[in-house]
């Protein structure tokens, strides 16, 4: 019943993901969350360390697409200062932005992962959409809105049912 709230692996940071996991996993290319995933939910900018991780990546051929629930208006100066495209709003957990993303910029399904903080939008919305997911702990989550910050104890409380797939890391 709740597989389709389990990530498929769970980690850290995004700084976590490196090319080389990616590449055990078949991973190609990268849907990522922006708030509390990339950055705190406040920052106006993407910290240098992940600035510094998105370059590797990019180094690396992985391909990346910010997939925010944020409007154009404030995701676009953040994707221009790590030049990705973005998708906002992405209406997740809906599949659509995910969907949109993965036509817009030829991406393969079966290579590409979504990257979020979120249960209930950013895995979800992965799973709907049929492609690999990635959970990270949220960044400063305090910081969040309250109907953000209400979904935190049942995210808690799904992540601690049995996964037969997820893997910690």
């Amino acid at each position: 019943m709740f597989n389709w709230l389990q990530p498929n692996l769970m980690l850290k940071t995004v700084q976590d993901i490196t090319p080389e996991l990616l590449q055990r996993h078949e991973l190609q290319s990268l849907l990522l969350d922006v708030d509390s995933t990339l950055k705190r939910y406040r920052a106006t900018e993407i910290p240098p360390e992940t600035v510094r991780w998105l370059e590797s990546l990019h180094e690396a051929g992985i391909q990346c697409c910010i997939l925010s629930n944020g409007r154009a208006h404030r995701i676009r100066p953040i994707a221009e200062q790590i030049h990705l495209p973005f998708i906002a709003p992405a209406m997740k957990p809906t599949p659509f932005g995910c969907q949109t993303a993965i036509k817009m910029l030829g991406f393969e399904p079966k290579s590409t992962a979504m990257v979020g903080d979120q249960v209930f939008a950013d895995i979800l919305a992965g799973k709907f959409a049929r492609i690999f997911t990635i959970l990270v702990v949220p960044i400063h989550p305090e910081e969040e809105r309250w109907y953000t910050r209400i979904k935190r104890p049942f995210e808690k409380w799904v992540l601690q049912c049995p996964a037969k797939d997820r893997q910690v890391s």
